[in-house]
């Protein structure tokens, strides 16, 4: 994109490179309008918007976005703040599953079923309702991100909806499916986004 003048799109106002037909981030179309037809979605942008050479692609709009490393520190932060609770927690209920178990004869193999599959149920809700509700609040980051000054928003930069950040949750699953290259993704994708920021839509940036 560098020495290469920018549209502009008039929809969203997000940049693009000029053999853009359909704006990334809004999906309007950017093609030149026909003899007859309506103008033009996107503007051509005015020269003080050119980029130094070698500038990535981030660089352009003015914002910053995480990085592989930055967020995989993040995600440390978190898991070590989430399991601080929620460890002791499990402990108790482990331990009166086990009571109760013995207290009603059932089989070992029995109570141990039922501490698994309640551990598993209860760790699934914690963690779903504590990443969503933090990057659906007003600080739009978990106390992870928080600590390293990112925060997570739609493609245009806005704080996204409870159900958005569910489904951004959710799709880390896939993320980590296979030898986790869906995370990996963020260290090379533009604006740094993993695999599920992608079926999301959603970016995360540094705040600034």
């Amino acid at each position: 994109m560098a020495g290469t003048a920018l549209i502009y799109c008039s929809h969203c106002g997000q940049p693009s490179s000029p053999d853009t037909q359909f704006c990334p981030h809004c999906g309007a179309d950017l093609r030149p309008a026909q003899a007859g037809t309506s103008a033009p979605s996107a503007m051509p942008a005015p020269a003080a918007f050119y980029p130094p050479a070698g500038a990535p692609a981030y660089y352009v709009t003015g914002k910053l976005y995480g990085g592989f490393w930055i967020r995989f520190l993040a995600i440390v932060i978190d898991w070590v703040v989430v399991n601080a609770i929620v460890f002791p927690i499990l402990l108790i209920l482990g331990a009166t599953l086990g009571v109760a178990g013995s207290l009603t004869r059932m089989p070992n193999p029995g109570i141990a079923v039922v501490q698994a599959t309640t551990f598993f149920g209860f760790t699934t809700v914690v963690n779903w309702l504590y990443e969503a509700l933090m990057w659906s609040s007003s600080r739009q980051a978990t106390l992870g991100k928080l600590a390293l000054g990112l925060r997570v928003t739609d493609l245009n930069g806005q704080r996204i909806s409870f159900a958005r950040a569910t489904g951004r949750h959710f799709a880390k699953i896939i993320s980590g499916m296979i030898l986790a290259i869906g995370y990996i993704m963020a260290a090379f994708t533009d604006r740094h986004q993993a695999l599920h920021d992608m079926i999301a839509g959603t970016l995360v940036e540094k705040a600034g």
